[in-house]
């Protein structure tokens, strides 16, 4: 099992909320999980216009794909979020923290003008170690 601990340099600000820095060591086996979007069965937006619904099931898809590759949430070690639109900030946290705990692994956020269809109001990409 990889040791996984969180950390920041001293002369970095560490936000109480994701990890400037994750070290891994004795790792085996790298997770690298592509953007999750909120697919329903057909591959359409399953909650168009609903941030939180996308996020919540986001979260999962991304749960269920790194148990797929054999890991659980607390493997992940870095993730991307993509958001259309950055007010978005305080209900994604909030969300994040539901399935990460208080303290998210490395995290960046960007804001961008449009995922890959105009439903779609965040995508999320990680990398795991198991």
């Amino acid at each position: 099992m990889p040791k996984i601990t969180s950390y920041a340099a001293k002369s970095v600000f560490d936000p109480p909320a994701y990890s400037q820095g994750v070290k891994v060591e004795g790792a085996q086996t790298l997770l690298f999980i592509a953007g999750q979007v909120d697919y329903d069965a057909h591959g359409n937006c399953a909650h168009p216009g609903d941030f939180a619904a996308q996020t919540k099931a986001v979260l999962e898809a991304l749960k269920a794909q790194v148990e797929a590759g054999g890991g659980t949430m607390a493997s992940i070690v870095k993730i991307n979020t993509y958001v259309t639109d950055m007010r978005y900030r305080p209900e994604y946290a909030r969300l994040r923290s539901e399935y990460f705990g208080p303290k998210a692994p490395a995290s960046t956020m960007v804001a961008i003008s449009a995922l890959a269809a105009p439903e779609f109001l965040i995508e999320i990409e990680a990398v795991a170690v198991i």
